[in-house]
């Protein structure tokens, strides 16, 4: 499977020189955790939400603006990548999302958490906690294996 198929399109996207406020104000309003980060519409770096100081802002009163504590050194994948590739990186590199980029341009991002969904899509539910008793009751009444004799 490639990124191409799962990658999300409509990426949220804020100019670098903005203030960072108002990029906090996005990451709340939204739900999200990434900002593709622009300059003069061109794709420039990611902002993410610990780039702001973590869940409480720590770095909003500073009067910082998204330039001064954007990551612009960004691991990239292009659309041909394959989700494994996307996942290593991810996790070589200890980010949390993966821009996809082709001829420069940004196409789409891949988040960590995308690639949990897809992992999880084709998984078992968990019972719930009622099911679970029976669930460990069927297991243990399984028959034990016959005893092989040694000549």
């Amino acid at each position: 499977m490639r990124l191409q198929e799962i990658m999300r399109t409509n990426v949220e996207r804020v100019e670098a020189e903005r203030p960072l406020e108002e990029a906090w104000t996005l990451f709340k309003c939204r739900n999200i955790h990434h900002l593709a980060v622009t300059r003069q519409g061109a794709f420039v770096g990611i902002l993410s939400e610990r780039d702001c100081g973590g869940r409480r802002g720590a770095q909003l009163d500073k009067g910082n603006r998204v330039a001064d504590v954007m990551t612009t050194s960004v691991v990239t994948a292009t659309p041909d990548t394959t989700v494994r590739r996307a996942a290593n990186l991810l996790r070589g590199h200890a980010v949390g999302c993966l821009p996809v980029v082709e001829k420069g341009k940004l196409k789409g991002i891949v988040t960590f958490t995308d690639l949990l969904e897809l992992l999880g899509r084709g998984a078992i539910v968990p019972p719930r906690s009622s099911e679970r008793q029976s669930v460990r009751y069927l297991h243990a009444r399984k028959k034990p294996l016959p005893r092989v004799r040694s000549a």
